[in-house]
């Protein structure tokens, strides 16, 4: 005969979030310890160093100044009348994507600013741009 017990019978149960905790601490730990033990390891090169030249650079840009007198500078620098297309055609064949850049004083004759242009355009050159400044006023 069967005697019922007076202490109420529990299932046993196994709780899952305790052991998810701690297979994730371990997880952790073992990466952390295989991450430190692993060294890298690599091959000693001879770089070469940097004692060569700096590469040229191509001049992108020139200003021409046409002043009284048909006297022309370029980017600051006097060029004689018979040296300026001579001068154009070595910018030209160094970089023919040149930009030019003419500006004249306020002094000078319009018809050499525009002999200027026609030097520019018979070289070859298509990027020509224009300084143009405002007249100082006039006090009477």
């Amino acid at each position: 005969m069967r005697v019922a017990s007076p202490i109420p019978k529990k299932r046993a149960r196994i709780e899952i979030i305790p052991l998810i905790d701690i297979m994730f601490f371990l997880l952790a730990s073992f990466m952390m310890v295989s991450l430190s033990q692993t060294h890298m390891k690599g091959i000693k090169v001879n770089l070469p160093s940097t004692a060569a030249p700096p590469p040229q650079q191509v001049k992108d840009f020139v200003s021409i100044r046409v002043s009284p007198g048909n006297t022309i500078f370029f980017d600051g620098q006097y060029v004689p009348d018979d040296q300026v297309l001579p001068r154009l055609y070595q910018l030209h064949q160094q970089n023919p994507n040149i930009k030019v850049s003419i500006s004249a004083e306020m002094l000078a004759i319009h018809g050499d600013v525009i002999a200027l242009l026609d030097r520019v355009r018979q070289v070859g050159i298509q990027k020509v741009g224009y300084q143009i400044r405002a007249a100082p006023a006039i006090n009477r």
